[in-house]
């Protein structure tokens, strides 16, 4: 009885075992590369109903972020301002500007202005403000040069290896508490200079202050 299939047909469901196996493996490779904070995260840059830039009021202007973030030192969050803040000095900078008609509204209607959240964690993921602050890390090692940013963008990635790498040696990162707001601050002009002083620094400061480089997953994911 001659065959139904001709003898290549044989190798057929080997073929086709290699080929899902390489197609999945590219695909699982490309997912865990690209579907990372690092490339779904930083760079996002939403239009905001105000254009506020920090530029020229935490750079050019020099406010101190707690001005508006008043809760960063003693809360979990850093807290938006409300209107009224705002209008403590628009009431009369820029008190006609068309683009401030918003905050004017959100002050007198007692209506939050609809900001648009730029850095989020998970539900899952439990961060405190006020405790990395209150041990001398800066804004900056998070959200970047703010203070150089017209419109706010998410600067770095926030996953778990970007705040594990802090975690694991907090003597790289941290600074004097009275430093912490001042983004553009370092030990000194000269690279090599401000990098052992960061080194002989941050270990003192790491251990003076008891400061607990926690790396267990209790300690985000409560």
């Amino acid at each position: 009885m001659p065959a139904i299939f001709p003898k290549w047909t044989n190798w057929l469901p080997l073929v086709l075992g290699i080929g899902a196996a390489l197609t999945g493996g590219a695909v699982t490779a490309g997912v865990t590369y690209y579907f990372t904070p690092k490339y779904t995260r930083v760079g996002y840059e939403p239009v905001q109903p105000v254009p506020f830039s920090h530029k020229v009021h935490a750079g050019q202007l020099g406010l101190d972020c707690r001005y508006c973030h008043s809760g960063v030192e003693k809360s979990w969050v850093a807290n938006i301002p409300a209107a009224s803040t705002c209008m403590n000095c628009h009431s009369t900078v820029l008190k006609d500007d068309p683009r401030l008609q918003i905050v004017r509204d959100s002050a007198t209607n007692n209506t939050p202005i609809p900001w648009v959240q730029v850095h989020i964690t998970p539900d899952y993921v439990y961060f405190n403000h006020s405790v990395h602050v209150a041990r001398g890390i800066s804004c900056v090692e998070c959200h970047g040069r703010i203070d150089q940013m017209d419109e706010v963008y998410h600067a770095k990635p926030f996953s778990m290896s970007f705040c594990l790498d802090c975690h694991r040696d907090p003597a790289a990162h941290i600074r004097p508490t009275d430093k912490v707001t001042d983004l553009s601050w370092k030990w000194s002009t000269n690279a090599v200079e401000a990098e052992k002083l960061q080194e002989v620094n941050g270990a003192k400061f790491v251990h003076d202050w008891k400061v607990e480089s926690l790396q267990s997953c209790s300690a985000c994911h409560r």
